[in-house]
């Protein structure tokens, strides 16, 4: 999985608002890896008023710096483990 940084290093230079496939094609002609690629190609088929609606919109891992490791751990621990605001009382 790609990181929101790595996806957007590729939409520089692109025109806003833009359609799926016009933002498809400009990570294609700067070269993006296929991660990237394969991030974009998912996206929904709207147009995209700005790069941070592409980030939001594109699968890509929300921390790329936590490792396999530690994210598996931290499922484990069950004293992290979320409960909504209003299950709580529950």
């Amino acid at each position: 999985m790609t990181s929101r940084t790595e996806v957007l290093r590729y939409l520089s230079r692109l025109d806003y608002p833009a359609a799926k496939d016009a933002v498809v094609r400009q990570a294609e002609r700067e070269g993006a890896p296929p991660d990237v690629l394969r991030a974009l190609r998912a996206l929904p088929p709207v147009d995209y008023a700005n790069d941070a609606e592409v980030a939001r919109s594109a699968a890509v891992d929300p921390a790329p710096e936590v490792g396999p490791a530690p994210r598996a751990q931290q499922a484990r621990d069950k004293r992290r483990q979320r409960v909504a605001q209003h299950l709580r009382g529950i």
